[in-house]
């Protein structure tokens, strides 16, 4: 597939016009098929140069086959139709599912618009995955096998893709840059990969836009947001493109929280993708994106209720102010493919990514802490006995704006069993940060800190930065496919290095993994991989919380030990793969990070060591013929111990903590995602998606130590939703397809997930003691969603 390939697509309906849906399409003795989409639309590539058999199935109707045979570059279009055939519903098709050759694993991306889901992102379905872990339904940021949310890369069509920095997880965060309506494919890594792929420690979300063979489109809208996109190609597929806009409000779904007022955030998000042939063997491409995300809030009152049954608390705060958060962002990539010939690919990439962010707010916030009871008339909750009294004025003025240029070559060349790739780039950074916070804290009468009769802040940062950056990076990597009387093995080693001019540090990160499939087992596969990982350290990790600097931060550093296997099994007559991997991974150099509220802020003034470990399960397959469904399991361990700390204690000893729970160990989770259908008619579906994942730790309130003491409760979550499916006849009037109506329920159990804790500090106790509240704030309750979506 290195080599420049041949490109097939069409449609397949029966014999009324009407689609059909998940029809197979597959080349004789080989690996290469797909299946049709929900228009009946599909498209393959397949090597060029070649006699090829071409054959679709599809139960209930005739098979249809064709002979095809494509030079490079070319593209040819069918329109097939399928006659019904009552004998072969007696017949029993069993199709194979692919064996990956590396550590990404491809996912089933046509439920993707069905699939229940709050945020609307793609990253939704990812956190169903193995080793992905978040409890957090209103963020799109995930954390694999025990890393922060900053460490997973994510590209799209070759280019590496950058999130702004100040954006917090949970409310501020909008549509994340993939739009699930343009993609193609998607591939992701846990850990392990090759050294193809950049300087991050955790994962890789490798994704790939589409092609379009003629015009096309949908639009879809619901109680969250809305989304349209257009695509086409002009008639000998030269010139394609294809172009989505969405937009999302998440105001609906923020009236489920405790905090009540005038909440109204809008996420705006436009993508473009063209293709150009310049000739057959020259291709240009351009991928655009404009994304606005708008956080505007004007509260006025939270009740909280919290704790157990031998201690419970009410809270209620009274809000004057507002806070007005924007974050703007642009990217523009152009790529030239050159394939001078069938061996060979060159890939040259430059691009330009722009991101204008500002948090502003003045917030009064006059508060209320008591113990609660139970009222014996009405059986409501009750303050018996007010415990804490205060009001916080709370003031912030940031702007950031970063710009970051990147210019990259790509190149693959494929030779006999050999596929070579290597790839330099080079890219500059430059940011500009004004800081601008301060919070005003008056306890029961007294200014916190107490100091005398003087008016102190309780907390005050100003600062002012502005710096430049270049980075450039080099990889090498060789694939090798040996066979062997036992069995077929695929050995992939390569080297990546980097070097950033801010902190002077150079990386050398040698990767390598081998794959084994068996001979008398052919659905089995056993692999291993190892590799040592950096993370140079980006803005963020250099920063603390003050706007202080420090340069010197060396890399984070990795050694990742994967080792896991793939079986192919037959049940219920239809294929299924299980898959699981046991992984360790051995962490130095590491910036270590807490919550604060809502906000990840890393913590540059210390270093640390750390280790993951654990082990991912999972079970693909047609648990319902038709309906893809998996679930996953993961169990880890991940832990962290700074350099050098030590506590003193009331009494003057000393005291040395050692390794403590890092804020992203969940030892358990579990997510399923299952779907099933009306045996009588298919085009009632029915899809559920459940989460659950035991609690992450959390840092204390006192100074600026991670070290996390306590702990919230586990996440849990089920969203289910009903679709039907209305096929229509194309015609010139209308020009519709079909039509998908939905309806789906959120968090349908009602859980009252945390998604942090909020420290309220009161008055010094007789002991001169400080005295800390942890308010939990809760995710999203229940909610009822409808949509609709219209193919064209």
């Amino acid at each position: 597939m290195a080599q420049m390939p041949g490109n097939i697509a069409g449609t397949v309906s029966d014999n009324n016009g009407n689609p059909l849906f998940s029809a197979s399409i597959g080349i004789d003795s080989s690996n290469y098929g797909t299946v049709t989409d929900e228009l009946g639309k599909f498209t393959l590539k397949v090597p060029a140069n070649h006699s090829l058999k071409l054959r679709v199935h599809y139960l209930g109707y005739s098979g249809y086959s064709t002979d095809i045979f494509l030079i490079p570059g070319e593209t040819i279009n069918l329109k097939i139709v399928l006659q019904p055939d009552i004998k072969q519903l007696e017949d029993v098709q069993v199709l194979g599912i692919q064996q990956r050759e590396n550590t990404l694993v491809p996912i089933d991306i046509r439920s993707i618009g069905q699939l229940p889901n709050s945020s609307g992102n793609l990253e939704t379905i990812i956190k169903t995955l193995p080793g992905v872990a978040s409890g957090n339904e209103l963020s799109s940021q995930y954390s694999v096998r025990g890393g922060s949310f900053d460490e997973n890369l994510v590209y799209v069509n070759d280019i590496e893709i950058q999130r702004p920095l100040l954006i917090q997880s949970a409310q501020q965060e909008g549509l994340s840059f993939v739009n699930p309506a343009l993609v193609s494919s998607i591939q992701f890594s846990a850990g392990g990969f090759g050294a193809e792929f950049g300087d991050k420690l955790s994962s890789v979300l490798d994704i790939n836009y589409k092609q379009p063979t003629g015009f096309g489109g949908s639009a879809s809208a619901s109680l969250l947001g809305g989304s349209v996109n257009l695509e086409g190609s002009t008639k000998n597929n030269r010139f394609t493109h294809i172009t989505g806009i969405r937009y999302k409000s998440t105001k609906f779904l923020l009236k489920t929280l405790d905090i009540q007022g005038d909440l109204d955030p809008s996420f705006l998000d436009i993508q473009t993708f063209y293709t150009y042939d310049l000739n057959r063997s020259m291709t240009l491409s351009f991928l655009g994106n404009y994304s606005s995300n708008k956080f505007y809030q004007k509260p006025e009152f939270k009740d909280t209720d919290y704790g157990n049954l031998q201690q419970s608390y009410t809270f209620r705060v009274y809000y004057e102010g507002e806070e007005k958060d924007f974050f703007e962002s642009y990217l523009g990539a152009l790529a030239l493919d050159i394939h001078p010939t069938d061996k060979l690919s060159l890939k040259l990439i430059t691009s330009a990514f722009n991101s204008n962010e500002s948090i502003t707010f003045d917030l009064i916030k006059q508060y209320w802490i008591g113990l609660a009871v139970s009222s014996s008339n009405s059986g409501l909750r009750d303050s018996l006995i007010n415990i804490g009294v205060g009001t916080l004025l709370d003031h912030a003025r940031d702007y950031l704006t970063s710009t970051i240029y990147t210019a990259e070559h790509k190149g693959t060349y494929v030779a006999s069993r050999n596929q070579l790739k290597w790839g330099i780039s080079a890219r500059q950074e430059i940011i500009n940060d004004q800081i601008e916070e301060w919070q005003m804290l008056d306890s029961a009468g007294y200014s916190l800190p107490a100091s005398g009769d003087g008016l102190n802040m309780y907390k005050f940062y100003k600062a002012s930065i502005n710096l430049s950056n270049y980075r450039y990076s080099a990889y090498i990597q060789n694939s090798l496919k040996q066979s062997t009387p036992g069995g077929n093995f695929i050995i992939t080693i390569g080297i990546r290095s980097q070097f950033a001019t801010l902190t002077k540090h150079i990386t050398v990160s040698p990767r390598g993994s081998i794959a084994f499939i068996p001979e008398n087992q052919k659905n089995l596969r056993f692999h291993i991989s190892s590799g040592l990982y950096h993370q140079p350290a980006m803005y963020k990790e250099l920063r603390d919380r003050a706007g202080n600097l420090y340069l010197s931060q060396k890399p984070q550093r990795s050694w990742h030990i994967v080792g896991g296997a793939d079986y192919n099994f037959q049940l219920w007559r239809r294929m299924f793969l299980f898959s699981s991997e046991i992984y360790y991974k051995q962490l130095t150099n590491v910036v270590p990070y807490k919550m604060d509220n809502l906000r990840l802020m890393y913590l540059p003034m210390y270093h640390a060591k750390a280790y993951a470990m654990g082990i991912d399960f999972r079970v693909y397959g047609e648990f319902v013929p038709g309906e893809e469904s998996w679930f996953s399991l993961s169990l880890m361990k991940t832990r962290e111990d700074i350099y050098n700390d030590f506590i003193i204690n009331p009494d003057q000893t000393v005291e040395y903590p050692g390794y403590y729970r890092r804020p992203t160990d969940q030892w358990l989770n579990f997510s399923l995602f299952f779907q099933d259908n009306l045996p009588s008619n298919p085009n009632y579906k029915f899809h559920l998606l459940l989460n659950f994942g035991s609690g992450f730790p959390y840092s204390g309130p006192l100074g600026d130590t991670p070290s996390a003491i306590f702990f919230l409760d586990p996440y849990r979550r089920i969203d289910i939703g009903f679709s039907r499916l209305i096929p229509t006849r194309k015609n010139k009037n209308s020009g519709i397809k079909s039509l998908w109506i939905g309806a789906e329920i959120l968090n349908i159990i009602d859980a009252r997930n945390k998604m942090s804790l909020e420290w309220v500090r009161t008055v010094e106790s007789n002991m001169g003691v400080d005295v800390f509240f942890g308010v939990p704030n809760y995710l999203t309750g229940r909610m009822f969603n409808i949509k609709l979506t219209v193919n064209l």
